[in-house]
């Protein structure tokens, strides 16, 4: 279910669409991301999260290597199809050295393990959002 969350803070920080079929996880990272003033759209698959990107513009994708109707390899690469692809930062607790190459290969910014420090995760994503923005402006 793709659900939009009410911004708390008074400034549009950004768009981040977090994947993850771990209600509790999409509903953590809302929370938080929601109180520094991101927009936070959620999808629990890959066929909610491709009906977001499509519908919203979105500046970053927190993205579960495990989704139940596809693999998020592969929704990665059909993410960096986008035009303009948005940042991505890959999420799992079954990754392998081997994935997280693989996913950088195909433009993840990063790749981060399950279970991971929330706030470290905020940092992440700011990290991500000002070295997006460094190299173009227009984002």
């Amino acid at each position: 279910m793709i659900q939009e969350a009410s911004q708390k803070a008074p400034t549009r920080r950004g768009t981040i669409l977090v994947v993850d079929d771990e209600r509790l996880i999409r509903w953590f990272l809302k929370e938080r991301l929601s109180r520094d003033g991101y927009t936070v759209l959620q999808a629990a698959d890959g066929a909610e999260a491709k009906a977001a990107l499509a519908s919203a513009n979105v500046n970053l994708v927190l993205l579960d290597l495990k989704l139940p109707d596809m693999d998020g390899i592969t929704l990665l690469t059909r993410i960096r199809e986008e035009s303009p692809a948005p940042a991505v930062i890959m999420m799992t607790a079954h990754g392998s050295s081997e994935t997280a190459e693989e996913a950088r290969a195909l433009g993840a910014a990063h790749f981060i393990g399950k279970p991971f420090d929330l706030e470290a995760v905020v940092g992440l994503v700011q990290e991500t959002l000002d070295s997006t923005r460094a190299a173009s402006p227009t984002v």
